[in-house]
């Protein structure tokens, strides 16, 4: 049976290339198709694959700028050949064009928030320049168009959390069964904390980690903030002394920042959250905003692992950071340690492995078909 994964982008190590490293060893020496491919920001496992990238790569600096071409990107990939296609998906890489005798999996982190969930904060809250607004109107409308359109290629949905999954069914009318992607809990160790909190994130707006900076700020405590994006100048301009840009840092550097933090800080809403698991891992609680994958991940009793905050803000997360530092010395991080094992890779194997080794082509449940009997009529 030949295989191929089509992976958004390959410009870094973050999550989605993590569940990208296990589903090649599930499918052993798959071919990797991918929009845009640095091989200098990915492991040497991935770097020892077939990796095809499309011809916007050249552009990859600016990839963000190409989204408008990605469609077509996307269907210039060659995959007759292949009998199993997984799409790994939270750009649009659902999209590719397969044969019929193609089984297309789709492994859903999100649909595209910036398209769907997120657009109505991102035209306007988060866009600055009223042209820039007006070209985008049009763009995101034929935009959402094609992604709606292109989930009808796929032959099954994965989602990586229930809050996705609820996701999907929004935005595709489609159903999915829930796989968590894999963390390797076993890799990460706990450690008396320093006096510092911890953010893990990239630095774009829906993250909200300028919450926590004005927080951090105002208050003195000392923040580690990893990560970069575009927004770095921005935080970095309204920052006070006792918070720290540590930027990209090695996956040894990551854990010894984990171990040693009091609690890991998550602003935003997560789709399902790699970070709050690799804390957890860590012996960490997390301090979040209570919403999204965060709610499928994180224990509030038995063990106490999370103090959740439901409306998004500086002084809403204060409040949260307080109500954690009166219980912190009752907090039990081998416990924590141990609620994360349902996350390891192993399980991820084993459950993504019954899914894609199934070859039938799963029909409508019985809301689809309902709901596009509604439609027909």
């Amino acid at each position: 049976m030949r295989c191929a994964i089509v992976h958004y982008w390959l410009l870094g190590m973050r999550g989605g290339e993590k569940v990208l490293e296990e589903l090649c060893r599930v499918l052993r020496q798959p071919d990797i198709f991918t929009l845009f491919y640095d091989p200098d920001r990915v492991s040497p496992f991935l770097r020892s694959h077939k990796v095809t990238a499309s011809f916007l790569n050249p552009f990859r600096r600016h990839y963000r700028s190409c989204l408008p071409l990605m469609p077509m990107a996307l269907e210039h990939f060659d995959l007759r050949d292949y009998d199993l296609v997984i799409s790994s998906e939270s750009g649009p890489a659902k999209g590719v064009l397969t044969s019929s005798h193609t089984r297309h999996v789709c492994y859903c982190h999100t649909p595209m928030r910036y398209l769907w969930e997120l657009y109505p904060a991102y035209l306007h809250e988060w866009t600055r320049s009223s042209l820039k607004r007006t070209l985008i109107a049009p763009l995101t409308n034929y935009l959402r168009l094609w992604d709606a359109t292109s989930a009808s290629r796929v032959d099954q949905f994965v989602a990586n959390s229930q809050n996705v999954q609820n996701r999907i069914w929004k935005t595709y009318r489609r159903s999915s069964e829930i796989i968590f992607p894999p963390v390797a809990v076993d890799a990460f160790y706990t450690s008396m904390p320093d006096d510092y909190y911890l953010i893990v994130s990239e630095l774009v707006a829906y993250k909200r980690i300028a919450d926590a900076v004005r927080c951090f700020t105002r208050t003195g405590r000392r923040l580690k903030i990893v990560g970069g994006g575009p927004e770095y100048s921005r935080l970095k301009s309204m920052s006070g002394e006792t918070v720290e840009f540590c930027g990209r840092v090695s996956d040894s550097e990551l854990r010894d920042l984990y171990a040693r933090s009091r609690a890991v800080i998550l602003p935003g809403e997560e789709d399902f959250g790699i970070v709050p698991v690799e804390a957890l891992a860590s012996g960490k609680p997390v301090i979040a905003l209570g919403k999204g994958g965060v709610l499928e991940t994180v224990p509030l009793y038995n063990p106490r692992g999370g103090f959740f905050y439901l409306e998004p803000g500086e002084y809403h997360l204060e409040r949260a950071v307080e109500q954690f530092e009166r219980a912190e010395k009752h907090l039990l991080p081998a416990e924590l340690r141990s609620h994360v094992a349902r996350f390891s890779p192993e399980v991820f194997q084993r459950e993504i492995s019954k899914v894609l080794f199934n070859s039938t082509i799963t029909e409508p449940n019985s809301r689809e078909f309902e709901f596009a009997m509604g439609a027909s009529r």
